[in-house]
């Protein structure tokens, strides 16, 4: 069998882990402090909910005007670097692996995988809640070139939506799932974060250097995780509602109740422990095929009975109005200078584009790292058009056919206004409502129910795994069961003490604060994987 590509210069990444004990096969450093921290925290929002919460905000506001303009530009950065990469011939044909080796999952498994544990939860959160939201308001009708609410604002709407679910948001992916790759495969490096960076940083990523590394990816992948999985919780206790009308569920204003979210919460984080039990080719790999059937199950049920002309006239459309205004979109960064427009398009693009840069930035590591672990056998151009360019597409045809549904009720008159003044996590019950009789209503729901179920534990269940991987220096065998409890165990009181401090303004607020950090270890990703590309032997 041939080895890893090697360099002449190429200097080893040794990490060191404990021989006995608890931590045997961890690295003492990288395990313990991120639970420290994290215990801190939890401690701390958990003794004084309140003012923790008040914190936070003022941290977010603080940190979102602060570096606004860094988050816009480092993501554009990310996206020049992975689409070059799959253009350039040099380095399109590099597969991530040995020259004669095959992809290990096939293409259907290996794009279900990426899916649901990249984005599965959002598109279902969002694919009704972000272009309702945006054929509200967005940039061009807070400048009044457009008018909020009218049919006129639809290509608009849909251009803003997917400027936050095309090529920027995946490539933030892209950039960690290719450096990992290319550098645990091909030069036989460890496969965790630190590695990415020994081209740049050489012996120095065996240290106290690569330990900050490390940390602050598995922080960055605890507070992105903690941000999905809440959204996700408050959408399940949504679709219960729907389904079986207990008012426990819901409170004022539509929205999910504090006992219902912590219920949801108890019972994925439980199914993801037992999931991330069996390992990925067992649990991950069995749930990624089943929310991909269901998924396609839901879009087909709406490609029949939804706005189908409609949505495929807005499919064709963004796709156009899209790939145009990308440059600009990805490249504005607006500030706030006390004079209209500007103070209110400074709002919605914190609101909005910041908040979703550190949300992707912050699941990186952790899909970044997933995504690696699933594409060896697979070249970098693959990987660009498997991980970046096709899950826009499926986000955009998520968008078209839910989300045109429920702007085409709007425009109609049919839904008076229902579906836009819902609380987000029940924009897309309150769609099947209107399209269908109650009973059938109640049977989608369900559906939807157990698709969002599969989401959330794909995403935890492979966290929990990518998070012990990086502990122990990038060792991927299936870790003793107390570990996988004890994260899944983290998870869910950090969730439950954030909810309970502001809901999920306090979960929003530590992810964006928390993602800042790795960010940076990203653009040096970025730089470290092109000059190691470079630097390698034709």
């Amino acid at each position: 069998m041939s080895q890893p590509e090697t360099n002449a210069n190429e200097v080893a990444v040794a990490i060191s882990t404990e021989r006995f004990g608890f931590y045997a096969g961890f690295n003492q450093v990288v395990v313990l402090v991120p639970k420290l921290l994290l215990a801190a925290l939890i401690l701390w929002v958990g003794l004084s909910p309140s003012a923790a919460g008040e914190v936070l905000l003022s941290v977010q506001n603080w940190s979102t005007t602060s570096f606004g303009g860094w988050y816009v530009y480092v993501t554009a950065f990310y996206t020049v670097v992975c689409l070059a990469l799959a253009i350039w011939p040099r380095t399109a044909h590099v597969k991530l692996g040995r020259s004669d080796e095959k992809p290990e999952f096939s293409m259907f498994t290996w794009l279900s995988m990426m899916f649901g544990a990249g984005i599965g939860i959002g598109m279902l959160t969002y694919s009704t809640a972000e272009p309702i939201f945006h054929f509200a308001n967005n940039p061009d009708t807070i400048k009044g070139i457009t008018t909020g609410l009218d049919e006129n604002n639809v290509r608009n709407a849909y251009k803003w939506a997917m400027l936050h679910y095309g090529f920027t948001p995946w490539a933030c992916y892209g950039v960690v799932g290719i450096s990992l790759g290319y550098l645990s495969y091909n030069r036989g490096l460890p496969l965790t974060i630190r590695s990415a960076l020994q081209p740049l940083f050489g012996r120095a990523m065996s240290g106290s250097a690569g330990h900050v590394v490390d940390i602050v990816a598995i922080l960055a992948t605890v507070v992105g995780l903690s941000v999905t999985i809440g959204y996700g919780v408050s959408q399940f206790a949504s679709g219960l509602f729907n389904i079986s009308g207990a008012q426990w569920l819901v409170g004022e204003g539509g929205k999910p109740t504090l006992l219902a979210q912590l219920f949801g919460l108890t019972l994925i984080v439980g199914a993801s422990c037992l999931s991330a039990m069996s390992g990925l080719n067992r649990g991950i790999k069995w749930l990624s095929n089943i929310n991909m059937g269901l998924s396609v199950f839901l879009i087909a049920f709406f490609v029949i009975f939804g706005a189908t002309f409609f949505a495929l006239q807005t499919f064709a459309y963004t796709i156009w109005d899209y790939l145009v205004a990308l440059p600009a979109m990805s490249t504005t960064v607006w500030a706030d200078n006390g004079v209209e427009p500007y103070t209110s398009l400074q709002s919605w693009q914190g609101s909005w584009t910041i908040f979703y840069w550190a949300w992707w930035i912050a699941f990186a590591p952790f899909v970044g790292l997933f995504l690696a672990r699933v594409s060896r056998g697979r070249t970098i151009r693959e990987y660009v058009i498997g991980a970046i360019v096709i899950p826009s597409l499926i986000c955009l045809v998520w968008f078209t056919f839910i989300g045109a549904t429920a702007i085409d009720l709007e425009l109609s008159g049919v839904a008076q206004g229902s579906i836009v003044n819902a609380d987000m996590s029940a924009q897309l019950f309150k769609t099947i409502n209107l399209i269908l009789t109650p009973g059938l209503a109640v049977a989608l729901s369900v559906v939807i129910v157990i698709l969002l179920l599969t989401f959330l534990v794909t995403s935890a269940d492979s966290g929990i795994l990518i998070i012990n991987t990086l502990a122990s220096g990038g060792n991927q065998s299936q870790k003793h069961t107390r570990h996988v409890v004890i994260w899944g165990v983290i998870f869910a009181v950090l969730i439950g003490v954030l909810l309970s401090a502001g809901g999920m303004d306090a979960l929003r607020s530590v992810m964006i604060i928390g993602a800042l950090p790795f960010s940076l270890v990203m653009v040096f990703m970025a730089i470290s994987l092109v000059k190691a590309l470079l630097n390698a032997e034709k």
